[in-house]
């Protein structure tokens, strides 16, 4: 069974994750249209050796969908607050798409909150990208979203898929399937704002415009493994010897029937590789901690575009699970 939701108050807005198991943490941080949901197989199969974080990102899944700033910092700076909140000195990072350019942006800003990192098809290592997510940044694209991710036009889809299967034509792969569900969420306006935030802070027309490749040198210390699939036909598997280039010891892993997610595609083989990864390289809170990054470092609050800085109160920051009555944070506390 899956764990239950949990929420943080993070600057007055919600932020859903799951807490599962004991032992040393993991976070996995999911990418553009999707939500901790992605990783729930992964979750199953490593709880039992590991304490298992999975947040919705704000403007994703379960979370707050406020208006501000949703760049690669702001969400970093969202998952260090996090960490505070539920008791996470650091941990290894495991993020897939978007969210490895943000686990690479949380490990380049916080090294010391990083163990170590897995880029899973990850954001932030060369410029190519898939047309349509290049498109979705066009003047006007606030338009024709609301019509390709309607909800008439995604019942006519999955007909169309059940059809499909029961002619007997190949079944559409894991990957696509997270895809297509990933697109529907865009028929929600505030999801939809949050993704047009999101991805235009991170692509244009031309592909991505946020590159990690002249700061892995900062983080080449930290054990790190990249996993892609030679079927991506989101962020090609070529972006792979761009990061090895600059990260030359990091363990790769090619998975060669999955697409865009591996870890769903080939669910058995990334939990083994994963689980045999962290076994093998990771010291969770070894010396890492002594390149500490000054504590007033600050980034923007993805709520108001504000700062957010290191030194929050618990007037800003509190958790609680579902279960319970809504928490509601305190009053603003003088500085």
């Amino acid at each position: 069974m899956p764990a239950p939701m949990k929420r943080s108050v993070l600057h007055g807005h919600d932020m859903r994750y799951t807490d599962d198991g004991a032992g040393p943490p993991i976070v996995f941080v999911h990418g553009l249209m999707s939500s901790s949901q992605t990783w729930r197989s992964q979750i199953g199969r490593l709880a039992d050796r590991h304490r298992v974080i999975a947040p919705d990102l704000f403007g994703h899944g379960e979370s707050a969908k406020p208006p501000g700033d949703y760049s690669l910092s702001a969400h970093a700076a969202s998952l260090r607050d996090l960490f505070d909140v539920l008791d996470v000195r650091s941990a290894t990072l495991v993020g897939h798409s978007l969210g490895g350019g943000i686990s690479l942006q949380l490990a380049y800003l916080f090294p010391d909150r990083v163990d170590a990192l897995v880029l899973v098809s990850s954001g932030g290592l060369g410029r190519e990208l898939n047309p349509f997510l290049r498109a979705a940044t066009l003047p006007g694209s606030e338009l024709v979203l609301p019509v390709i991710a309607s909800r008439w036009l995604h019942d006519a889809g999955d007909t169309a898929l059940r059809f499909w299967s029961r002619v007997g034509l190949p079944s559409i792969s894991p990957s696509s399937d997270e895809a297509w569900q990933g697109l529907s969420s865009l028929a929600d306006g505030d999801t939809r704002r949050a993704f047009l935030a999101t991805s235009r802070s991170v692509i244009d027309v031309h592909g991505q415009t946020v590159s990690a490749q002249n700061r892995l040198a900062r983080i080449a210390s930290r054990p790190a493994m990249l996993v892609w699939g030679e079927r991506d036909r989101i962020v090609p598997a070529s972006h792979v010897e761009n990061a090895r280039h600059e990260l030359p010891s990091a363990r790769v892993e090619m998975f060669a029937r999955s697409g865009h997610f591996p870890h769903l595609d080939e669910p058995d083989r990334f939990a083994g590789v994963l689980g045999d990864f962290i076994t093998h390289s990771v010291v969770p809170g070894g010396d890492i901690r002594a390149g500490r990054v000054a504590a007033d470092l600050t980034t923007a609050d993805p709520a108001t575009g504000g700062p957010a800085t290191a030194d929050l109160t618990t007037a800003d920051l509190t958790t609680a699970d579902l279960t319970t009555e809504p928490v509601v944070s305190g009053p603003p506390v003088a500085r």
